[in-house]
């Protein structure tokens, strides 16, 4: 989900909205046939300017609107999530340039299968307490994806 930023919906107030149109229409048409949906929940690659701002020491502040729409429009065709991180302990600095040079050492993949229930199904956009504890369980999930970081790093 491309969200648009702050600023250019200040300059372009008619496109409030549009990105979630436009995420309803794309899983509209994924709605009767077998799907797998890739999410990036952080939504921007790692920088260290970004990562100062941050909880977390290893990963940028999680987004949980475009999961949280995507479970709403389509969570009763996922009877999972897939939960998957990767490191690089051995190249922190440009690990994408690294493998793309054919330098890249170790990846470290930890895979977690996490169920769709109660507890990740609701209105995001229109339920405040669903979306705060949304919100919660996405902190909790990369809170312990940060412990489980500082154990490779």
């Amino acid at each position: 989900m491309r969200r648009y930023s702050r600023e250019y919906l200040i300059r372009h107030p008619e496109k409030r909205g549009k990105d979630l149109e436009t995420t309803r229409r794309s899983c509209e048409k994924f709605r009767h046939m077998p799907t797998t949906v890739v999410n990036y929940v952080e939504g921007t690659r790692y920088r260290a300017n970004k990562s100062r701002s941050g909880t977390y020491k290893h990963l940028l502040q999680p987004k949980s609107g475009g999961i949280a729409y995507t479970l709403a429009a389509m969570g009763e065709q996922f009877s999972n999530i897939i939960d998957v991180t990767l490191a690089y302990p051995d190249n922190v600095e440009n690990p994408f340039k690294d493998m793309l040079m054919g330098r890249m050492k170790r990846i470290v993949v930890q895979i977690k299968v996490l169920p769709v229930d109660e507890q990740v199904r609701g209105d995001y956009f229109n339920d405040k307490r669903y979306k705060r504890q949304f919100q919660l369980w996405l902190g909790d999930l990369w809170s312990d994806k940060d412990k489980e970081l500082d154990k490779i790093y």
